[in-house]
């Protein structure tokens, strides 16, 4: 049977009223389908579970947005396993896909050091998804595609989500699982006027906003595509994501206390970082290394130091964490090189008819980038001020974190107040929770907090649950 086929039949099972436990989960990106499959893993007795997502289709979300074969994940296979307690999970599928082991012959005996396209680490997300709904005959899945617009409590400890269908239903579970928010524009979003801009551009030009990884995947796809006008990177910080190792870097940290402060912290990591290199190992062995740190760092920083992280340190930490392969990174210092793509440091104002109002590093003064494509690569912060999150503040049910990137969180995603408490029966997990967790937009730390959470509710909702 098909995945619509599962869908359709167990939705028909599900319009029955039923006394089990009804979970939702807003979002059907990564984190959506990665909290999907940890609770059918995890909780083992019936629920109902209903997908929110005004999407028809399942994507990546906004972080593996490009669906492009040239798009390549920036996280090796033998760190992408959505299989709790099996590292080698991704890659044994690699292994058992006879098309992908013919194209990629030189990786034996397995592909746990390559990178790979997001389109296939997608078809293994939703084949994992698919797998773990076939094997539960005890589980009703529906997907609604009616955007969430409020959630709150209602009947005791239960959530109302209300959307514009014909019923608002009640829900004992909700996990916010929407990546980056519900901001107006979640995607690469192209804004083209060819027919005035011809008569201002000399020659073909494209702007991309940002300085990511998207940033990179979009330049090499217009490359790839055969595009070879101008391209300007234009880039707040200019801080353009940093080279992977060949092969993958163990995680090498100081083994002395870390300092309480954030310059103090800033200098101890340079100082590791050149001691690494001059004792022969890498910078990324450092940087691999703090991830295990940098939760405990992250809380013992004042509001205030974090803030000044915020301002003046977060692009530089983005570029050494989110690295690019080796090879892309070659591809982009050539480009660099090559005189036609260029990088900006400055802020992009509004766009206009034949480009973007562009404010220089340094200077005050305004002035006009022309070009007849301008797409925006930036990956946004959460919208606080949208409905949806409004309603969980306004309930209760929920605060802004310290730096109103997204909600306050724990590890396991659960929001807390400013009392310290923690709400039960919420979680939001991934990058809504940025502002808390350093790190909870990669996808390791997605997949382990999805399972924790999954673990939590077999723990709080059913108490005679074990996790498998």
């Amino acid at each position: 049977m098909t995945v619509q086929g599962l869908f359709s039949a167990k939705a028909a099972a599900a319009a029955k009223p039923s006394a089990i436990p009804r979970i939702a989960i807003v979002g059907r990106g990564f984190s959506g389908m990665m909290t999907a499959i940890a609770l059918m893993k995890t909780v083992r007795t019936p629920f109902h579970l209903q997908l929110f997502d005004p999407n028809s289709s399942v994507s990546g979300g906004q972080a593996l947005s490009s669906a492009k074969s040239s798009a390549i994940l920036n996280t090796r296979v033998r760190d992408l396993s959505v299989s709790a307690g099996d590292a080698d999970d991704f890659n044994d599928w690699l292994c058992s896909n006879t098309e992908f082991r013919a194209a990629v012959p030189a990786a034996i005996p397995g592909f746990r050091q390559i990178f790979v396209p997001k389109e296939i680490f997608s078809d293994y997300v939703y084949q994992r998804f698919s797998e773990a709904l076939s094997t539960r005959k005890d589980i009703t899945v529906q997907v609604c595609h009616e955007p969430v617009v409020a959630i709150r409590r209602s009947h005791g400890n239960r959530f109302l989500l209300e959307h514009a269908g014909p019923a608002n239903p009640l829900f004992d579970t909700v996990f916010l699982a929407t990546g980056y928010g519900l901001a107006p524009s979640a995607a690469v979003t192209e804004n083209t006027s060819p027919v005035r801009a011809q008569r201002l551009v000399a020659r073909p030009h494209t702007i991309l906003l940002g300085s990511g990884i998207r940033v990179v995947d979009q330049l090499l796809q217009l490359r790839d595509q055969g595009y070879s006008g101008q391209i300007s990177i234009v880039s707040k910080h200019g801080f353009l994501p940093q080279s992977h190792t060949p092969n993958s870097a163990d995680p090498l940290f100081p083994a002395e206390e870390l300092p309480k402060d954030l310059a103090g912290i800033v200098h101890f990591i340079r100082k590791a970082c050149r001691d690494a290199e001059e004792g022969g190992r890498s910078w990324q062995s450092v940087m691999n290394g703090l991830r295990k740190h940098a939760r405990s760092l992250w809380r013992s920083l004042p509001a205030r130091q974090k803030q000044q992280f915020n301002r003046h340190l977060r692009a530089i930490y983005d570029s050494h964490r989110n690295r690019l392969p080796e090879a892309m990174y070659a591809r982009l210092k050539r480009e660099l090189a090559g005189g036609n793509t260029v990088l900006r440091r400055g802020l992009a104002g509004r766009q206009g008819l034949s480009g973007i109002f562009f404010t220089p590093s340094g200077t005050r003064t305004e002035e006009v980038i022309h070009a007849d494509r301008v797409i925006d690569c930036r990956c946004r912060a959460a919208d606080l001020d949208v409905p949806l999150m409004q309603s969980l503040f306004a309930s209760g049910l929920a605060m802004p974190d310290e730096l109103s990137l997204g909600i306050a969180v724990n590890q396991r995603g659960e929001p807390y107040l400013a009392d310290g408490s923690s709400v039960e029966g919420i979680f939001a997990i991934g990058p809504l929770g940025l502002g808390s967790l350093p790190d909870i937009d990669l996808v390791p730390e997605i997949v382990s907090q999805a399972y924790a959470a999954a673990e939590q509710v077999a723990v709080r909702a059913f108490p005679q649950c074990r996790a498998m």
